[in-house]
This record gives structure tokens, sequence and C-alpha cells, in this order.
């Protein structure tokens, strides 16, 4: 999807009204993101399946991801997506960015060259997590994989689902998205766990 579809997107979700913001302001807020997502429309999409271009990130400095949780859906389906009872209420706030992320701190961004991660099926996460930063890349965050659900339903499938670990809290917990009775669920699993049915999400670079 382009800059402006996914805008559009974002609008006709409700998002501007979440963000406590009219139309225009919102709209406004996303604007300086335009050129550089101008320049990334201009290179020819992947081919592999599991990964998308960018997306636009919708921080929690404008909207609460609890509130944006059950505004997702997937390919096909009418179920909102949910928040998984084990994360009590309050539990997404507890959740930061790993420092050496240096995500930015702003309302919105661009995330590049998103991978769903399947190939870390069946990896403990704090074991794909040096992959990935090995490779330049980066794990993903809350923030980030509500991003990437909302504009790209259909990376998240059947028993290839991801994980988030690019956030943490001061415990051995990983956020990640599945599906739980044909929804999204936003839940977490623990560092040391393999799961064969969740990956491990990255992308290229965030652009501010």
């Amino acid at each position: 999807m382009s800059f402006e579809e996914q805008v559009d997107r974002l609008v006709e979700l409700g998002y501007p009204a979440l963000a406590g913001l009219s139309e225009n302001a919102f709209r406004r807020e996303l604007a300086p993101l335009r050129e550089p997502a101008h320049r990334l429309d201009e290179v020819p999409p992947s081919e592999e399946p599991g990964r998308t271009a960018y997306t636009v990130v919708v921080t929690r400095q404008l909207v609460d991801p609890t509130t944006t949780v059950p505004l997702l859906r997937l390919v096909g389906g009418r179920k909102p997506g949910v928040v998984d009872r084990n994360h009590a209420p309050g539990d997404l706030a507890t959740y930061d960015p790993l420092p050496e992320l240096e995500v930015p701190m702003a309302p919105a961004y661009l995330l590049v060259d998103i991978d769903r991660g399947e190939e870390f099926c069946g990896v403990r996460p704090e074991d794909a997590l040096p992959v990935i930063r090995g490779r330049g890349r980066t794990p993903l965050t809350i923030d980030e994989g509500i991003a990437v659900v909302t504009q790209a339903p259909q990376l998240l499938e059947k028993n290839r689902c991801f994980m988030l670990s690019g956030s943490r809290r001061a415990d051995r917990r990983v956020p990640a998205l599945w599906i739980s009775e044909r929804a999204p669920k936003l839940g977490w699993c623990w560092d040391g766990n393999p799961h064969t049915w969740l990956g491990v999400a990255s992308a290229g670079e965030r652009i501010a």
C-alpha cells in the first residue's frame, strides 16, 4: 500500500479520534513522512511471502495500543483483534522498546523492509534475537506489530504468526501476535520457550 493509502486506512479506522485530533490535524502529524515514503514507493515490492516494504507506525504518543488492537482484522475476517486475558489491565504500558534499538521518540515513523520471521518458528526468542541483530536488523515493538497487521494483515497467518521481541519489560515475557478463534490476538510468551507457530518479526530500519 502507498503512503496515502495507509494514511487513509488509519483515518477510516478512526485513529484521529483515538488520538484526540481532527482528521486534518492527524494527517498533519503524518505529513513529514510523505517524502521518504514516496521514495520507498519507487522501489519494486518484494515477491517473497511474509514480507512487506514498509508501514506507517503510529506510536503510543498518539494512540493507546489497547484501543488499536480491536481494530485489527484477519484477511477476509470480521472478528476484532483482542488483547489476551493474560495481559492484565495496564500491562501493555509496562512494555518499552529495547534501548539499543533507538526507536524514534515520535508520534509516527516509517518501519522499512519488514519480515515476519517465520524462519525462527521453533527457535527460542532469546536465541533468535542475536541472529537478527547480527544481520543489522531490528526486532519489532508492540506498536510496530499492530501497525504491520493493520496495513498488511496477510502477514498474520495460521502457523505463521510472530513475536515482537523489540518490546520488553522487567521479566522474561515477549509480546506476540497470533490467531485465536479466527481473530488477531496480542499476547505474550516466555523468552526461553520455542513455539513452532511463532517466528520473530524484524525490520531493516526506522525512518522518523
